[in-house]
């Protein structure tokens, strides 16, 4: 028997996966614009430059985009999805507007799902805003023991967000389980 795609180890992500502006949700530069980054790395901290991020986000007034053409980009239509494969250092970039609540008193999130290689499947993880007043909110954030809990968490710098992604080790970014890959919007 052949083995699917979900069953092998890649990378091949680069041959079939990104499209052009896959990253880029937002032209850079639009009114709202900012930068989602990080970098993935694994257990010992080496970057991973084979990856494959994917986002699926709300607007900014937290309204799950159901827009069709999720892969078009035309510079004004906002999707909500992006994908954005590592570079050499393990560095991964979006343009993108900062999602909105989706439910009142919740905090806003990203969803993210990650390929790499040596994963059988994508993992699913979620990258929050950075605002510890309305954490307590969230079941998610909740179940989470506090010393972890910032793994989940995106921080700002000068160019935007940060999310860095660790698939194993200390800073283990926490992954999540979706029965039939259902429920990331919590």
């Amino acid at each position: 028997m052949t083995a699917a795609p979900g069953q092998t180890v890649g990378p091949f992500f680069h041959l079939g996966l990104p499209y052009e502006g896959g990253n880029e949700l937002v032209p850079p530069g639009r009114a709202g614009a900012i930068r989602l980054h990080g970098r993935v790395l694994d257990g010992d901290g080496v970057p991973v430059p084979d990856a494959m991020i994917e986002i699926w986000q709300a607007d900014p007034a937290g309204n799950v985009c159901r827009v069709p053409g999720s892969l078009r980009r035309d510079g004004w239509t906002f999707t909500g999805f992006g994908r954005a494969a590592t570079d050499v250092d393990g560095h991964y970039w979006f343009s993108t507007l900062e999602p909105g609540e989706t439910r009142p008193g919740r905090p806003p999130f990203f969803a993210v799902t990650l390929f790499a290689r040596g994963l059988l499947d994508r993992l699913f993880t979620r990258a929050y805003l950075p605002d510890p007043d309305v954490y307590g909110a969230d079941p998610l954030l909740e179940a989470v023991g506090p010393e972890r809990r910032d793994t989940l968490v995106t921080t700002r710098d000068d160019q935007g967000l940060v999310f860095d992604i660790h698939l194993q080790g200390p800073r283990e970014t926490v992954f999540l389980s979706f029965p039939e890959h259902r429920g990331v919007w919590g």
